[in-house]
């Protein structure tokens, strides 16, 4: 097999897939965060909530998988292990069940975390001229940040 060859040079690959490690990471935590507040949520907006957050986690298994295949294609591994994950994430794991508001506050707070990281990833993307990872990030980010919007105003 020949060496990766896609127009962007070995050190801004690396640089990429790090920020998209980092993306990755934060997205798969949010993912087992909101599956588990979908197993667990209770109180009168349980319906309500218990959909909307298997419509997220459904979402966010999607792109887990999107964004780890970018970082092969970048010819890098992907992390894949809960402990490299606990790593890289910047989104801290919660213990216990919290009440359904707390659900909603926390995965708030999870999805603007996860803008924001995507923000740094889409910044090395560019910078390395990178325009499909550039692309699949900026989509990362439009979705969180309408999730958040969502979220938020379920509080209201």
């Amino acid at each position: 097999m020949t060496g990766i060859d896609i127009g962007i040079n070995k050190e801004d690959r690396l640089k990429i897939a790090e920020g998209l490690k980092r993306l990755l990471a934060d997205s798969y935590t949010l993912y087992l965060q909101t599956h588990n507040f979908h197993w667990n949520v209770t109180g009168p907006q349980f319906r309500e909530l218990h959909l909307m957050f298997e419509e997220h986690y459904t979402e966010l298994a999607t792109a887990v998988d999107d964004i780890a295949e970018r970082i092969r294609t970048l010819d890098v591994p992907a992390p894949g292990t809960y402990r490299s994950f606990a790593e890289l994430s910047s989104i801290e794991e919660v213990e216990g069940v919290p009440e359904s508001g707390e659900m909603v506050d926390i995965l708030t707070k999870g999805h603007e975390q996860v803008v924001k990281t995507a923000r740094e990833a889409l910044k090395l993307a560019q910078d390395g001229d990178d325009e499909s990872s550039a692309a699949l990030v900026s989509d990362r980010m439009r979705i969180h940040e309408k999730t958040a919007w969502m979220l938020r105003a379920t509080r209201k």
